[in-house]
């Protein structure tokens, strides 16, 4: 589908991939061409996906050079795709409800994993409620070279063992590398990324003794906000 024929909505998709690239380079939460954001094109939108560029800097990407992806993961337009687009891929057959992935080197989140995470199930402790209600769980993966297909496997079934405890991931964090991050939209993902980058800027901190909350106050949440912790 050549952009004279691209829908309002899937023109709206492009411009917004854009605007959320240039926010996170802006704010520091990428750097040079680091980091990529996907996003899924609703079939009436001719489906597939869009995807940034590889080694393209978020900070000055163009709406008309990101590479469209067609459902069979074959390319159509624009630039050569991230490599990453296998593992955003697995992430959209496993949660239907993701329209968008980001991934960045945020440097606190990836500080974390040098020093040591709180714990494999949780890069860190449950400390605000925003972090409970917002974020929610995000375990760890252990280290596999950038674009290694194992990293697919395993997120797909950190994905399946949450589900099957009646809880939801909105991110995972890759051993020193940084987080893959997703929502409903490119807004929501970001948001759930900058709640989690600042987490971990919180607890780094403060020495990573900042006290968690307590379980009576995390069920307030659960009952009150329907968080999925």
């Amino acid at each position: 589908m050549s952009s004279t024929t691209e829908t309002a909505h899937l023109i709206f998709l492009r411009q917004e991939i854009c605007r959320i690239g240039r926010s996170l380079f802006e704010r520091g939460y990428v750097h040079g061409s680091t980091g990529n954001i996907s996003v899924r094109v609703p079939q009436a939108d001719g489906g597939g996906f869009l995807i940034t560029p590889t080694d393209a800097c978020l900070g000055f990407l163009d709406p008309s050079r990101l590479s469209r992806i067609d459902a069979r993961g074959e390319q159509l337009s624009g630039d050569r795709a991230s490599k990453t687009l296998v593992l955003h891929r697995r992430i959209y057959d496993c949660d239907s409800e993701a329209g968008c992935v980001v991934h960045t080197h945020s440097s606190w989140l990836v500080d974390l994993t040098l020093r040591g995470v709180w714990s494999k199930d949780d890069i860190v402790p449950p400390i605000t409620p925003y972090y409970v209600m917002k974020v929610g769980h995000v375990p760890l993966i252990d280290y596999y070279r950038p674009g290694a297909l194992a990293v697919a496997d395993a997120l797909e079934r950190l994905i399946a063992s949450h589900r099957a405890r009646g809880l939801s991931l909105r991110a995972v964090m890759c051993d020193k590398l940084g987080p893959q991050v997703w929502g409903p939209n490119p807004g929501a993902a970001m948001a759930t990324l900058e709640e989690l980058e600042e987490t971990a800027k919180l607890w780094l901190r403060g020495g990573c003794t900042a006290k968690a909350l307590d379980e009576s106050s995390i069920q307030e949440l659960r009952e009150l906000f329907k968080a999925s912790w």
